[in-house]
């Protein structure tokens, strides 16, 4: 009884320096006011984060300061992973709530969705909108990007068992192995190379003719693959820039980069360039996007033919989109330069999409979905079973990864994830076809974007805003089940219904 106690504690105190220190980040876009001001509403601006911030960091310090803490253990780690994000999702809403005239359960969701890098957005009119609330947006895509208990780890230099305890519950994906020994080493490298393409990524787009705010919010979003923009339009909006095309290509690069391991971006620092075609997971992860590119171009070619091929520039476009929606999806960043809907995209592409979506990135990446590497485990999976059927019974044949035995314990691991997955989007998918007049299609595309964090979707932003509660409850319930990949959040579901 005391054990379950002193853990409930612990657990209230590692929350609360998670607030303490989300409060302070809370308060970031009051100075976006200074810089880019809104004089009727500054006032409000300002209560709206200044407030809420001050009380979540005094929280979060008493929590912190009175109540004692242990190490907890996997199970309590992942109790305390899925309350985080839980809590940070709420937080986020609060200014958004203050500041404008919405529905808690529609601020709730649009929080969510940023602080899980998901990118689906009930929001239109963005250029109307303060610019404090476009860059808080993204800047909690930019946080939930990489992981908020990763990020936090590395603010309050929490090392040790526990540290590495609750890295592995946030991170809990096959063969995650580490770039060098220690959690506290391993968190300062994923946000440095990480720190390290924001930088990149912000003066390439600035020099492309982005404005300075501009550049700035699709920064955060582009390296997070969290795909808000300040532009109801997102990408599109820039289109006819001067140097739009090579805004494009620079989105997709660092989509890309968003979408690759983050082991491989370090072995790649180190000189080992050859990785990005010797891994497993990265060949398959390229098999894929230049397959589906193929398949997505050439029927476009086929519902288009006349157009695509009528000029060298008609041809670079089509090429250029299908490429751009190709990389932004698989990557989950949902960036678009035509909308999924558009009679554009015959239905063999918007199939392809679909399949996009579900695979999602690499493993240790930004990206959602259910990952290239299990994917390709799977595969193996079955290819070992059919070599069985050749061989006698008593035979054994080991699934060989990158020249790693992968234990039948993270085989079973990843088919039972596979299970969860498709269960909570045919639920979702239920529950949307039940409650809306979407058809089949439009309603599974829903609930696969919010489970695997991706954005975009086969119907309008104005119909998913004007969605029962119930609806977006269920979608608020997958982003955060998918972006914790399902584990944490079941266990926390199982220890309430226990009690």
């Amino acid at each position: 009884m005391i054990r379950k106690l002193v853990a409930g504690l612990s657990v209230l105190n590692y929350l609360g320096s998670l607030l303490f220190i989300f409060g302070f980040l809370m308060m970031l876009p009051a100075l976006v006011n200074i810089f880019f001001p809104e004089p009727h509403i500054s006032a409000r601006v300002i209560g709206a984060f200044v407030v809420p911030g001050l009380t979540l960091s005094m929280i979060g310090l008493f929590l912190t300061k009175r109540l004692p803490t242990s190490v907890p253990d996997i199970q309590e780690s992942m109790i305390i992973t899925a309350l985080a994000w839980i809590v940070v999702s709420v937080a986020g809403a609060i200014p958004i709530f203050l500041l404008l005239e919405r529905s808690f359960i529609d601020v709730l969701f649009e929080a969510t969705s940023g602080i899980t890098a998901s990118g689906l957005t009930i929001f239109t009119g963005l250029e109307e909108m303060p610019p404090a609330i476009l860059f808080w947006r993204s800047f909690m895509q930019w946080i939930g990007g990489i992981g908020i208990l990763t990020f936090f780890l590395a603010v309050s230099f929490r090392g040790g068992s526990a540290a590495a305890t609750l890295f592995s519950a946030e991170s809990h994906k096959i063969q995650s192995r580490r770039p060098v020994p220690g959690i506290f080493n391993t968190v300062k490298i994923i946000w440095t190379i990480y720190g390290g393409m924001t930088i990149l990524a912000f003066i390439l787009l600035y020099l492309e003719g982005m404005t300075f705010f501009d550049a700035l919010n699709h920064t955060m979003t582009l390296v997070s693959t969290g795909g808000f923009s300040t532009h109801d339009a997102s990408i599109a909006y820039f289109s006819n820039f001067r140097n739009g095309c090579l805004i494009e290509y620079t989105m997709i690069f660092f989509m890309l980069m968003g979408g690759t391991n983050f082991l491989i971006h370090y072995k790649v620092s180190t000189g080992n360039w050859r990785i990005l075609y010797q891994d497993f997971e990265m060949r398959l992860f390229w098999f894929i996007i230049v397959g589906a590119v193929i398949f997505i171009g050439t029927d476009i070619y086929i519902a288009h033919g006349d157009k695509v091929l009528s000029s060298w520039p008609n041809f670079q476009r089509h090429f250029r989109t299908t490429l751009f929606q190709t990389i932004s999806i698989i990557t989950s960043t949902g960036y678009a330069t035509r909308n999924l809907n558009d009679p554009y995209y015959p239905a063999l592409a918007k199939q392809i999409f679909l399949l996009l979506m579900f695979v999602g990135g690499c493993i240790g990446s930004t990206a959602g979905g259910f990952k290239v590497l299990r994917l390709g485990v799977l595969w193996r999976t079955l290819a070992n079973e059919l070599k069985q059927l050749s061989l006698p019974p008593k035979a054994v044949i080991p699934l060989v990864i990158q020249g790693r035995i992968i234990p039948p314990r993270e085989i079973k691991r990843v088919c039972a994830l596979l299970f969860a997955w498709i269960g909570l989007i045919w639920t979702g998918t239920s529950i949307t076809l039940a409650c809306t007049d979407l058809d089949g299609v439009q309603a599974l595309s829903g609930m696969l974007s919010a489970v695997s964090n991706m954005g975009p979707f086969f119907f309008s932003t104005p119909e998913l805003a004007a969605f029962p509660v119930a609806v977006k409850g269920c979608y608020i319930f997958g982003m955060l089940a998918g972006r914790l990949e399902v584990l944490p959040l079941f266990v926390l579901c199982a220890r309430l219904a226990r009690r």
